[in-house]
């Protein structure tokens, strides 16, 4: 069940890779909320208030911010959610640490950590010029905590190095921004841990075994720490990782 803020009700909340598994449930907390919840992916989409967006292009995102600003006058929160993704592991040669495609690496990055610093920039900017100030929230993982255990993924299956590498930098983006406008731009961010969604049912217990809990996440469980965060109830939190794994990372 997911907790109502009162506090933001009328939000204007930006969330980049608003068409994923997770960004969707997001969504859905944050209208039970009576938010205004603007959608950006690099994907087409009919959803409403979707705007499809190269979130690797400066000019892009700089139009796209003028759009919401014109229409909305204004960005509470930024959830900072885009990212390649590969599941539970990459079985492609081209993914693993000896092999790993350069290409590969610069699509990766550019997508899952400059997309961030883009939009961060970008609204970031905008939020510090507002009476009100505004709200950064960066999607990260608990394997930007922890190295994965590739002897999880099926057999010549790893999860690629860019993952860790750019969940661990989201932290690092989010420490940086927490600094950079204190008084007006909060920025947290949220190391989640597996989340259950139709994976083989090998993965889920071997998944399972290394969690405190003795479980993965249910798919809305995730929904009230990042309300939490978006809301005034976490008004003096700043620059902090809300760590939510089950326990796994303190192993």
């Amino acid at each position: 069940m997911n907790i109502l803020y009162t506090d933001l009700k009328n939000k204007t909340i930006v969330i980049t890779g608003g068409l994923g598994f997770l960004a969707t449930q997001f969504i859905k907390a944050f209208e039970n909320n009576s938010s205004k919840v603007i959608i950006l992916d690099n994907r087409s989409s009919n959803k409403k208030n979707f705007i499809r967006c190269d979130l690797t292009n400066e000019k892009e995102i700089k139009l796209v911010a003028r759009k919401i600003k014109n229409k909305y006058n204004k960005i509470d929160i930024l959830i900072n959610n885009a990212a390649n993704n590969y599941g539970p592991g990459s079985s492609s040669s081209k993914t693993k640490l000896e092999n790993f495609d350069e290409k590969i690496w610069d699509k990766d990055l550019e997508v899952g950590l400059k997309s961030a610093m883009l939009c961060t920039k970008i609204f970031g900017s905008q939020m510090n010029k507002q009476l009100n100030g505004g709200n950064i929230i960066n999607i990260s993982s608990d394997l930007g905590i922890i190295s994965p255990d590739n002897r999880i993924y099926k057999k010549n299956s790893v999860k690629p190095v860019t993952y860790s590498v750019i969940k661990h930098g989201i932290i690092g983006l989010t420490k940086y921004t927490a600094t950079y406008w204190p008084k007006k731009v909060r920025c947290n961010a949220v190391a989640f841990g597996g989340m259950e969604k139709n994976q083989d049912k090998a993965f889920i217990k071997k998944v399972s075994q290394l969690i405190p809990m003795g479980r993965m996440a249910k798919k809305n469980e995730y929904n009230n720490t990042i309300l939490f965060l978006a809301s005034k109830a976490s008004s003096y939190i700043n620059g902090s990782t809300v760590v939510v794994d089950g326990g796994r990372t303190i192993l």
